[in-house]
Formats: structure tokens, sequence, C-alpha cells
């Protein structure tokens, strides 16, 4: 076992808000933390892809590109990590190859240094792509085993997904525990199968819903992991990663305990609860508590904070217990599939058709595109039953090989549609808008109106009729604590006879 301290990734500025405060954490509630965040001697800074890109574009009206130069300017001494969807990118559906690789490619050079590539379905088949297209940029690719159980999941079949993505070429490994399902004894033994026949090092990513992660992390510690994913209270615990301050104390007098100050975890701890109040429309005390369901039913948190509120408006409130139990019914039907961005929602959102209009009555999309291979190779056999009717609906045979290998490129045809909407067609707007075209079109025109066409559209935020919060460029933004908000002025904007209303901020 390795005597080396082991090392804490940051997930505060990406998965922290995004499993506790629906993404909503915006680049002007970042920067004033960059600073202390860059002083700690994080192995890395999660501050990227996941839900965040479309969050950016759909909610915060902010260039992701943009968000990324920004925070990678104000914290220049630690790397930065994101989470890539495989052939997903950061989307649903696969993309061309020449997609995928522009992709890496412009975030490399906007700043992002370690790429964390997973694939739903653990094929890694969708996974080589991406880590060619990062060794072609200079960066890091840390190759991911997606974890869960299932008779189709054991040990020595998640360690034999660690040992191909190696030999494809990842940097590193990391066990990513979507759910928060590992145990300890299951943290120890997987990740000791996997130092046992890997020289790579290996990280163990987890949430604290059903309270297990850190006695898991412990465990994986104890079996030789190097690194752990950790945030910061109030974005950490619950549906988040485990609280840094809060597993380095569980440590203390490990012989493997990190180092991180724990005044300057105090400080970001203070200013991080202030952030949280003011995304509280966001948060949820059920996203904050132990949810033994989990253990039941296997399905992320979050995944089943936001059923809760769609049933509710469905008024199935008194369903749920049925929707859980047909999404185990579900995911065995098509493969055992993991439950992971974005099998969680297609094998969710199945599974409220199935009790909402009777079972396979109604078959979505995407669970179709599974059942027919065009997501990969699930981990088991489809159902019989499920095949046939997919067949009989689609008209379609399953396909047998890697679903991008059916894809035609498309960075050209792209990038005429963006010069056709008159919009810019630089590579970054190319990837955007092949993956969220109407909302790149939505920023344009709030910046538009808010601004003037020909006017500077690195600026900020104007929603229609709600109030939204106009950012002022990040070089004109305080950078360390002193820069708290000091007063909120309302004010109305009419720009070609539309009226807005906008909350203009004053820093001191």
């Amino acid at each position: 076992m390795s005597k080396n301290p082991v090392l804490f990734n940051n997930t505060v500025l990406r998965d922290g808000h995004q499993s506790l405060a629906a993404t909503r954490m915006n680049t002007r509630q970042m920067l004033p933390s960059l600073e202390k965040l860059d002083s700690l001697g994080f192995n890395t800074l999660e501050t990227w892809g996941g839900a965040t890109i479309d969050s950016c574009l759909r909610y915060l009206f902010e260039n992701p590109f943009e968000r990324l130069r920004t925070l990678k300017a104000e914290t220049q001494k630690t790397p930065h990590m994101m989470l890539l969807r495989g052939q997903n990118l950061v989307q649903y559906t696969n993309y061309p190859d020449d997609v995928v690789e522009l992709f890496v490619k412009c975030a490399a050079k906007a700043g992002i240094d370690v790429f964390r590539i997973f694939d739903a379905l653990n094929d890694t088949r969708n996974l080589v792509t991406p880590i060619k297209a990062v060794k072609a940029a200079g960066k890091k690719s840390q190759g991911v085993v997606c974890y869960t159980t299932s008779p189709m999941h054991t040990v020595d079949k998640l360690a034999r997904v660690a040992l191909e993505i190696e030999e494809m070429g990842a940097d590193s490994l990391c066990v990513k525990d979507m759910a928060g399902l590992i145990t300890p004894p299951a943290a120890y033994e997987l990740i000791r199968k996997i130092k046992k026949n890997s020289k790579l090092p290996v990280c163990l990513h987890s949430h604290n819903t059903a309270g297990l992660a850190n006695a898991a992390y412990y465990a994986a510690i104890e079996a030789g992991v190097d690194q752990l994913d950790t945030s910061i209270t109030p974005f950490a615990n619950g549906t988040g990663q485990p609280d840094t301050l809060l597993m380095q104390a569980l440590l203390a007098g490990h012989e493997r305990c990190p180092n991180y100050d724990t005044k300057v975890l105090g400080d970001l701890q203070d200013y991080f609860t202030k952030v949280y109040e003011e995304l509280h429309e966001f948060t949820s005390h059920a996203n904050e508590r132990i949810d033994a369901d989990i253990l039941r039913y296997q399905v992320p948190g979050g995944m089943m904070s936001n059923f809760r509120t769609q049933l509710k408006e469905q008024k199935m409130e008194d369903r749920l217990n049925d929707v859980m139990k047909e999404v185990m019914y579900v995911r065995e039907a098509m493969g055992w599939i993991p439950l992971v961005t974005p099998t969680s929602q297609i094998v969710g959102t199945q599974a409220f058709l199935n009790v909402k209009m009777g079972r396979w009555k109604m078959l979505a999309q995407p669970t179709q595109d599974v059942v027919l291979g065009r997501y990969g190779r699930t981990p088991g056999s489809i159902n019989e039953e499920l095949l046939k009717k997919v067949i009989e609906v689609s008209k379609t045979q399953p396909i047998e090989g890697r679903p991008a290998d059916a894809l035609k490129p498309r960075v050209e045809t792209l990038r005429k549609e963006l010069e056709a909407k008159n919009l810019p067609t630089d590579d970054e707007h190319v990837v955007m808008w092949a993956m969220f075209p109407q909302q790149v079109e939505a920023l344009y025109a709030k910046r538009d109106a808010a601004h003037g066409k020909n006017s500077d559209r690195q600026a900020a935020t104007v929603t229609g009729a709600a109030p939204a919060v106009v950012s002022v460029p990040a070089a004109a933004t305080s950078q360390s604590f002193a820069g708290q908000v000091v007063s909120r002025k309302k004010m109305a904007l009419t720009v070609e006879n539309n009226r807005y209303e906008v909350v203009v901020e004053e820093m001191q």
C-alpha cells in the first residue's frame, strides 16, 4: 500500500453545486473563492463538464468557454479537471468523432488539464476517440469505471474494465460511484484489485447520499487509492461528495492523511454558505440528508429528488414506490445498465411511462436507442419481449459495432449552420452548436437585447421578465473575500421596444 498522503480533487465548482443546487452557481459567485481554492494545493479543481455547460447556456446565459477561461486565469497553480461523457460529450447522445475531437481540442485550449472520461454503459469502445483526442491535445485523460451493483457488475468484471481503459492509453483511472452505493468492503476489494493489476493512479469518486462515502473512502485509502473527490460544505455531503474538512479530520493520525489548511477551508465554508443561501430556490433539504431509499432502488440521489418533483406535478405522489420498483425492472430489462447520465434519465423516464401508461405501452425514443445498441453494448442481455417490441415500433434491427462508426462527420455542416444564422463560426461555437443549438441562439438573443448587436458580448445575463444579475467583466471583479455585494438596485431596461428588469449589484 502507498504511504504517500492521499490527494483530494475538489469538486465544489462543478459536482458540488450540480448535486446540491441544480448546477446554478454562476461565474460571479465563484470568483471570490478562487484565490483560496488555488492556494490549498488540491490535486485538481473540477470546474467544468457534466451539467455545467448546459446550465451555463440554458439557465445562466453564460458562455461556458468564457467561464472556463475566467476560472483558469485566476487559478494558475492547480490543474483543472472536467467530466466528459465519452462519445456523448456533455449531452445525452453520441456525436461523430470529428465533433468529439474538436470539443476536446477547444476544452484543452480554454484551460482543461485533466479529462475524466466515462461511458454510461462501461462500453470502452466509446472511450477510444476521447482518450486519443486528449493525448493529441497534450493533456491528461482519466478513464472511468462506472460503479454499480448487479449480476453483471462483479469486482472482477469491473477490474477488467479498468485494465481495458489502461490499455487504451489513459493516464489514470477513476471508480465513479455516482449513486453512493459502494460499501467500505466493496471499495476496499475493488480498489485493491485494480491497484494490484494496474500501474496507474486510481481515484474513488462517490456521493454521500446513503451516508456510506466517508467510510468507503477510508477503506479505499487502506487499499491504496491515490485520489479522492471531496467538496466544501454546504455544497458537500448529502447527494454531494464528502466535505474536505470532515474527510481530513476523519484521517487525523493516519499515515496517509493530507494536510490542507483548515483555516482556509473554514473561510471557504463561510463563503460558500452565503452562496448556498443565494441559491436557496434551487436547494432542498431532501438532498442534504441521508436517503436510505438509495440502497433499495440503487438510483442516484438527484434522480430520486427529481422523481418526487415530477410525480407531484403529475399528481402521482402516491406512486413513488411503484415508479422506483419499475426502475429496477426496466434497468434489468435493458441489460442491467448502470444508472448514470444519460442512462439514469432514460431508465427513469421509461419507468414513469410504464407506471402511468402500462408496461411498454409507450416506448421513449432513448429507450429504443439503448435497446438497438445506439448507445453501445449493454452489460447484460436485453429482455426478449422488450427487444421484440422495439424492433416492431422502430422497424429497425440492433447495430453491433461502435455506435459512432455509423455517424457521418458534422463539423463543417455545423459551421455552415452557424454562418446561416449569422452567429460566430469559430470552433468553440461549432461544438456548442452541435449540442445546444437552441440555447446558443437564446444566449445571443438575450445578449444582443441587453447590449446591442455590435457591443461587447462578454457581458451578462438579462432575462425577460424575471430579475437577473448583470455581471461585470472578470477583470473588474474583486478576487478576494473582501469583494462582497453591498447593494442591489432593481432597474428597468428597454431595448428595441422590449422591457427587461435587471438587478445591478455593487461590490466593495
